[in-house]
């Protein structure tokens, strides 16, 4: 017996250090909780017109660069013992130390995404064909924009008993040595139900870039130099109905650079809306990020990110939030154009996107027609 466990050891030992540093972190923060070698339990407050939810702790033992670090994920209700519908109105994450009282810098917090069940919500509302024409995510939070709330009058409709889905991920651009631990607070506010509210509707867009799939970390060549370096090809990658193989998570090199994509496709524009919030995911050394009219050649927003100066990171990334909002039309072009400046002499990754909440005129129609139970 002791012989085979000897080679299971060292079995897994070799495949370990072959893992990526994003894929060793998740083994390493599944063994650091199975093995109770550090607080596995998350902490759940239900407020009046809030909830909140503290992570388990989050061991943070080497630089982990956007989408690398420790996380950890569950589903929740804002209050499972009733049926009421509630809109969500503001979104923030917060990391704390694992005493859950002092607050850390936002500088460990990577992400949060906040998912809701496509085919819960949309079938209590008789929308089946929505059901699984888009990843229904809601919205995320990231450095450099950890909090905000949607302009007044505005939310996103769910009901206390509806399941939704949160995952976060730890960050670490900066420190070196010992290791530490973390924890993260996510809070979700919310308005109790009223007739005058407007549903929102969250659609993602972000750039993606062309790599050969059959030489994929080749990068540019002199026959095609928009080629990208994908940062890997099993996440985040994409094929078009051509076969060609696109990457939402992709290298920049030293210097400074311009990307565009065409979004059309991603929004999934039926009929003329109007768009009144934008949140924006971006990495280190990005500079802009631009939604853009291609159909009028104008700019609609621009989201600006600040970098630190002293270390590697997202200061603040701005967002835009508006009660009138800003037309788009089903038969308008979109795209999006980022601008970076990788001030390092050495590659860093990339990621740019926008969650973009439009007024969903379906939606609230369901909603006017809507009785609530007594």
């Amino acid at each position: 017996m002791l012989p085979i466990l000897v080679l299971l050891t060292i079995i897994g030992g070799i495949y370990y250090l072959k893992l990526s540093n994003r894929h060793k972190a998740i083994v390493k923060t599944q063994l650091y909780h199975k093995l109770g070698l550090v607080d596995d339990t998350w902490n759940v407050k239900i407020n009046p017109n809030s909830i909140s939810l503290t992570t388990p702790t989050l061991v943070i033992d080497n630089i982990y660069k956007s989408m690398e670090g420790p996380k950890v994920m569950r589903s929740f209700q804002l209050d499972h013992t009733k049926s009421e519908l509630v809109w969500l109105t503001s979104f923030k994450t917060q990391a704390f130390s694992t005493n859950e009282v002092d607050p850390l810098s936002n500088d460990y917090v990577c992400h949060t995404n906040v998912d809701f069940y496509d085919g819960e919500h949309y079938s209590r509302w008789q929308l089946d064909k929505r059901i699984g024409l888009h990843y229904p995510r809601l919205t995320s939070m990231s450095n450099g924009i950890e909090y905000y709330e949607f302009p007044e009058g505005f939310g996103f409709p769910v009901f206390t008993n509806e399941n939704l889905f949160i995952a976060t991920q730890a960050l670490n651009h900066n420190i070196k040595g010992d290791a530490f631990s973390i924890k993260h607070r996510i809070t979700i506010d919310y308005l109790s139900h009223n007739k005058n509210m407007r549903p929102l509707m969250s659609k993602t867009i972000f750039i993606m870039l062309p790599f050969d799939s059959n030489n994929p970390f080749s990068g540019p060549t002199e026959d095609n130099p928009n080629l990208c370096i994908p940062i890997e090809t099993k996440n985040h990658s994409y094929k078009t109905d051509s076969g060609e193989s696109l990457s939402g998570h992709w290298v920049i090199f030293p210097g400074k650079e311009t990307y565009k994509f065409d979004v059309t496709s991603q929004l999934q524009l039926k009929d003329s809306t109007t768009m009144h919030h934008i949140a924006t995911h971006l990495h280190p050394f990005s500079e802009t990020l631009a939604f853009r009219d291609k159909t009028i050649d104008s700019t609609l927003f621009t989201s600006k990110a600040e970098n630190f100066t002293d270390k590697i990171g997202l200061k603040n990334v701005s967002y835009f939030s508006s009660s009138k909002g800003i037309m788009l039309y089903p038969d308008h072009k979109y795209e999006l154009e980022l601008h970076t400046n990788n001030t390092t002499s050495i590659n860093q990754d990339m990621m740019a996107s926008m969650f973009v909440f439009l007024y969903d005129k379906q939606m609230d129609e369901k909603i006017k027609a809507f009785t609530p139970e007594e």
